[in-house]
Formats: C-alpha cells, sequence, structure tokens
C-alpha cells in the first residue's frame, strides 16, 4: 500500500485567522456637556452659599438702601412713605453727623499707621532667629483678639477711671507726671486718645500674627545671597524684608482701614459717645438712630454713605497697591 502524499498546498495551509474587530469609539462629551458635569458636582455647595449670601448679605443690602429713601416705620402694616433723599440732606445738616464723620477718619488716620508699625515691629523682632518660644509671644499677642469687647472695654474703663481710683491716674501721680489725676473720660480728646489706646491694643496682635507668618515665609537664600553681597542688617531689611512684605502690607493696611471705620464696640462700651456726643462715631450714631430714636430710615441712609466710603477708598488703596511691583 502506498504511502499517503501530503498535499503541498495542505501543509503549508494555515489557519484562517480572522482580524479581531475594533469597538466602535465612543462619543467624547462636548465642552458644554463637561462643564454641565462639574457644574452639577458643585452646585449643592455653591447653593448653600449663595442662599446664606443672598438671605444674610444681598436682602440686607438691597433692603437698607430702599429704607434710606423712606421715612420708615418698624410697625407691622404701617406705611412707610417714599421722602427721597431726604435723609440724606438731614445728614449733611446734622452737626452730629459732622462730629462723627471726623471722630471716625481721625480713628483711621491715628490708628491706622500706629497699628501697622507696632504690627511689623513686633513681628521682626520676634521673628529675629536669638528669640525662642515664637509660639508662646505669638499667642499672648493675638490673645487680645479672642478676648470679649466687653471684658476689656471694663478692663479700660478701671484703668482710665476718674479720680484716684484710676490705675493709669495712680501712676502717673505718683512718678510725679501729674499733679492731680485727668478725668479721661470726661473730655473730649483724652476720651478719644483712650478710645484709640482700646483699639491699638485690641487689633494690633491680628497684624504682628500675620506679619510673623509672612516673615517666616521669605526663603533664607536671599538674606544669604545679600550677605554674601555684603548687605547688613539693615541693608537686607530694606532691600530683602521690605519688598518681599509688599503683597502683605498691602492685604493689612487694606483690612486695617477697614476695622478702623468699623470702631462701634470701642466707642459704645466705653464713652457711649459721650461726653455730649463729642466722640460719637459713624457707627454708634447708626445705631442709637435706628434703636434709640427708631429713625430706621435714617440710619439707613447713614449705613449707605458709610459703605460707599469704605468701598471707594478700599477700591482707591488697591488700585494704587496693584499698580506697585514689589520685586
Amino acid at each position: 500500500m502506498l504511502p499517503k502524499v501530503k498535499n503541498e498546498s495542505d501543509h503549508n495551509q494555515q489557519p484562517v485567522m480572522t482580524p479581531k474587530q475594533k469597538e466602535p469609539k465612543k462619543p467624547k462629551p462636548s465642552k458644554f456637556m463637561k462643564g454641565l458635569k462639574q457644574w452639577m458636582q458643585v452646585f449643592p455647595f455653591l447653593f448653600l452659599g449663595l442662599t446664606g449670601a443672598s438671605v444674610f448679605v444681598i436682602y440686607p443690602l438691597i433692603k437698607g438702601i430702599v429704607m434710606s429713601f423712606q421715612d420708615y416705620n418698624i410697625m407691622p402694616g404701617a406705611e412707610s412713605p417714599f421722602v427721597g433723599l431726604e435723609n440724606y440732606a438731614k445728614a449733611f445738616s446734622d452737626p452730629a453727623f459732622r462730629y462723627a464723620v471726623r471722630n471716625t477718619f481721625l480713628n483711621t488716620v491715628v490708628t491706622v499707621p500706629i497699628n501697622w508699625f507696632l504690627g511689623l515691629f513686633f513681628a521682626v523682632l520676634i521673628n529675629i532667629q536669638f528669640v525662642k518660644y515664637k509660639i508662646t509671644f505669638r499667642t499672648l499677642y493675638y490673645l487680645p483678639i479672642i478676648t470679649s469687647w466687653i471684658v476689656v472695654a471694663f478692663l479700660f474703663r478701671y484703668l482710665f477711671a476718674d479720680g484716684d481710683n484710676g490705675l493709669i491716674n495712680y501712676l502717673l501721680v505718683q512718678v510725679g507726671i501729674i499733679e492731680e489725676p485727668i478725668s479721661w473720660l470726661q473730655n473730649q480728646w483724652t476720651a478719644m486718645i483712650v478710645i484709640w489706646l482700646f483699639h491699638i491694643w485690641k487689633t494690633v496682635g491680628w497684624t504682628v500674627v500675620i506679619y510673623l507668618a509672612a516673615l517666616q515665609g521669605i526663603p533664607k537664600e536671599l538674606y544669604e545671597a545679600a550677605s554674601i553681597d555684603g548687605a547688613n542688617g539693615l541693608k537686607a531689611f530694606r532691600f530683602v524684608t521690605i519688598p518681599m512684605l509688599g503683597p502683605i502690607t498691602a492685604f493689612v493696611i487694606i483690612n486695617l482701614v477697614m476695622g478702623a471705620f468699623n470702631i462701634f464696640p470701642q466707642v459704645y462700651f466705653i464713652t457711649n459717645g459721650g461726653p455730649m456726643g463729642q466722640t460719637e462715631v459713624l457707627q454708634s450714631m447708626i445705631y442709637k438712630q435706628a434703636f434709640n430714636n427708631f429713625n430706621f430710615g435714617y440710619s439707613s441712609a447713614l449705613g449707605v454713605m458709610m459703605g460707599l466710603t469704605i468701598f471707594l477708598i478700599t477700591l482707591t488703596q488697591q488700585k494704587k497697591l496693584g499698580k506697585q511691583r514689589f520685586m
């Protein structure tokens, strides 16, 4: 029997491999759908924030502006007639308003430079390398900020009390600086000095903490390079520290100005606007007109003017400081 001869074609024949069928590509989502998906993910968080801002910021702001053009009556169902610019005209003819504006601007002019200088000075002093216990000093300087306004106010009323009962009067008489005790809170300018000291002592710790954090963030390599170039401590402070603190200084000054305008508790708890309304400021006047005299329309007009003033001052500072190049 003859052997079966394999066909050459059978020997070379390979199993036919069918190419893998490629899966169809999914269409890429459009930019609109991608953005919509991102918005849907963050919408619950935005909704809570926008709701809170609308209820506690936007609505009171609009309501206050509307009330400033009315003789507003707080009684339910009572009419609040529209009076136009009468409340604003009344403010400019009111001597108490002129006192309040003067005292508010004086507080800003006096306290902001002193607060800024002391904050920077103590921050640099604490940041020196051989000074230890930096956290302890930072806590001590920040302690007045978290202390209640009422507690600090009573402390200052005791320190600057009239007669021999006040600690400041007692020390000044014992040292021989003055012969008779000073009536600190019964005179216009001495009462203003007490208010300014109260404001500075209560808020300077915030400036110290901000500047101390900024100083610790300056790279040490810059000071090493300045030392190699022959710069001493003062030159390093002038040409390295000051330029590096430029943006922080802009932030600090803007916040100090805004804080100087919000000087209600300092006046209310120390002098309550006395003597004879000579230490009144805009915020204390707004409060008294609304809740003592029930002139809500007039009080709203004062609040609108104060808000516009703060906005314009802040905007001007931001523009000026924004054009500067610190490095």
